[in-house]
Parts: structure tokens; sequence; C-alpha cells
């Protein structure tokens, strides 16, 4: 119980974040400078946090020789997976910028569980498994996707039917490509557990993983030439203080995510965080946290919270 406890509060600090890095992103006008802030601060912050703990940043010489390459790239597919969704956001809108990666979450982790992929722990998808994977995919599509459908139809219907008569097939490949970042987000999951296993620290672990997602994301902000202006600045400096929090958070969700792979296996693990990611977006929503606009949590959000809880009991125990 207290593994699965923290998994939903690591899976609730991901709202908490993306508000934060929200608010960082609108006073410096660019989603790659604001994750690049975010990157920085949570690498400084698992540097600190792993030299008192540790005392040693390094790792063993042989290491880099006997370990597969795949084992480094859990940080570049972390960015890919948030550069994916500012991507897909103005192309799917908002309900299936956030549907598409989870379906892709929960089929890939599904299948590193089947087939141990990444010398995952290995659970066989059982009829049980299966049920349990669509009551959470009801849960979310009732807890995200049909709510914001509804709100858009009582406030624009005559837009929300166009919308719908717009030919289908344009957004297909937008729409695998948010399937394809969801798998990449659940590889992840996946490789940075392994890591943390054969490093045999979760701290190091997560600081190898978000030091590498850094430095893609600080290539990237080079490449296209982004720059932090004086003024943009200077409006940093005088935000309030959690706008640097965003960073930490993120290190705190990898970290947890690497501690508790080995020992839940990916697919529950993921299962688990989305159902805390969730729960604190609509907590976010409710009271309107970090500047977060209020919308009230319905009867029909809190019913998909409960099919998601069931579909992970299921998923857990049968």
């Amino acid at each position: 119980m207290p593994l699965f406890i923290l998994g939903l509060v690591i899976g609730f600090g991901l709202p908490i974040q993306t508000a934060v890095n929200s608010k960082l992103r609108s006073v410096l006008g660019s989603a790659f400078n604001s994750s690049l802030v975010s990157f920085g601060v949570g690498t400084l912050f698992l540097i600190a946090v792993t030299l008192v703990t540790t005392h040693s940043l390094t790792i063993s010489g042989s290491f880099f020789s006997t370990e597969p390459w795949w084992i480094w790239i859990g940080g570049a597919l972390g960015v890919i997976y948030l550069t994916g969704n500012i991507v897909l956001f103005p192309k799917l809108g908002s309900v299936q910028t956030v549907i598409m990666p989870i379906l892709g979450q929960i089929v890939m982790s599904m299948l590193i569980d089947n087939f141990g992929w990444f010398y995952s722990k290995q659970h066989d998808f059982t009829w049980f498994r299966g049920v349990g994977t669509l009551l959470v995919l009801a849960g979310v599509f009732l807890s995200v996707s049909l709510t914001q459908l509804v709100l858009k139809q009582k406030n624009s219907p005559k837009a929300a039917t166009s919308q719908n008569n717009e030919s289908n097939y344009i957004r297909l490949p937008w729409q695998f490509l948010g399937f394809v970042t969801g798998m990449l987000s659940a590889l992840q999951t996946a490789i940075n557990g392994h890591l943390g296993k054969v490093i045999n620290s979760s701290l190091k672990a997560a600081l190898i993983s978000f030091l590498v997602g850094f430095i893609t994301l600080l290539i990237i902000v080079l490449i296209n030439h982004y720059a932090h202006k004086p003024k943009q600045a200077i409006q940093l400096v005088q935000q309030p203080w959690w706008i640097w929090i965003g960073g930490i958070i993120g290190s705190l969700f990898v970290l947890g995510n690497i501690f508790l792979v080995p020992l839940l296996g990916t697919g529950l693990v993921v299962v688990i965080v989305l159902v805390g990611q969730i729960a604190g977006s609509l907590l976010v929503d409710q009271f309107g946290w970090f500047g977060a606009k209020k919308n009230p949590i319905s009867v029909i959000q809190l019913l998909g919270l409960f099919f998601m809880v069931g579909g992970v009991v299921l998923i857990k125990f049968f």
C-alpha cells in the first residue's frame, strides 16, 4: 500500500508542475526556454541531494562498456514527449493531446510488462489486466475527454459541429504522433527503472536522466536561437518563489518512477501515476492553484476516477 500511495503522490505532482511551468512559459515566451530552466533547476536539485546523501556523483568506469546503449536515452525520450505535447496541442486540441499519449503509454507499458522488455519484471497480460486497462481508459475518457467535449459543445456548439465534420484523415498523422510520444514516455519509465537498478542508486539514475534531458534541450534551444531577453530576466526575478519549483517536482517524479518500476513493474506504475495525475489535475482546476483557471469538479469526473481506481485494482490483484 505505501508503494501505491507513493505512485499516486508523484502522479499528483505532475499537474502542479504543468501549472508552474505554464506560468514560467508566460514569462519567458517560449516552451523550450521554460523547459530548459525547469530541467536545469531539477538537475541542480538532484546534484545537491545526491552529494548530500551519497557524497559522490561518479559511477564505475566499466559501466559504460558493459551496459546497453539504450540505458542512457531516458532523458532524451522525456524531452521528445514534452516537445510532442507542445507540437500536438495546436493540431489536435486539448482533448486529443491528452488522450492519445495516454493510450500510447498504457499500450506500451502493458507490452513491456508482458514481454519483459528492458529487463523489466514480467507480468503476463491476463483477461483481468485487459479489463483493468479498459476501465482505466474509460476513466480517462470520463475525467478528461467527455468533460471537455461537453464544455466545448456548450460554449460554442457551431464550432464544435464544424470541427466534428472536418475530415478526420487530416488528423491521423498527428494522432499517431501523439500515440507514439506516449509510447516513448512508457519506454522512458522502463529504461530509467533499469538504470536505477544496475547503478544501485535511484538518485544517480534520476540525475543521469535529467542531465541528458537538460543537454538535449540546450541543444534544441541553441539550434533554434531561443534566447532570454534582459526584460524577461528582470520579469523572472519579480515572479513568486514557486515559479522555480517545476524542475524540482519533475525530478522527484522521475526519481519516484525509477524507485517503483523494479518493485511493481512498468505497467502498474504507469497506471497508478496516471490516476494520481488525473486526480491532481482535477484539484488544480477545482481550486485554481498556481494561477490556473478554476473549473469545478463534476460528477462525471469523479465517476471517471472511480473507474480508474477499479482498473488499478484489477491490474494489480487479479
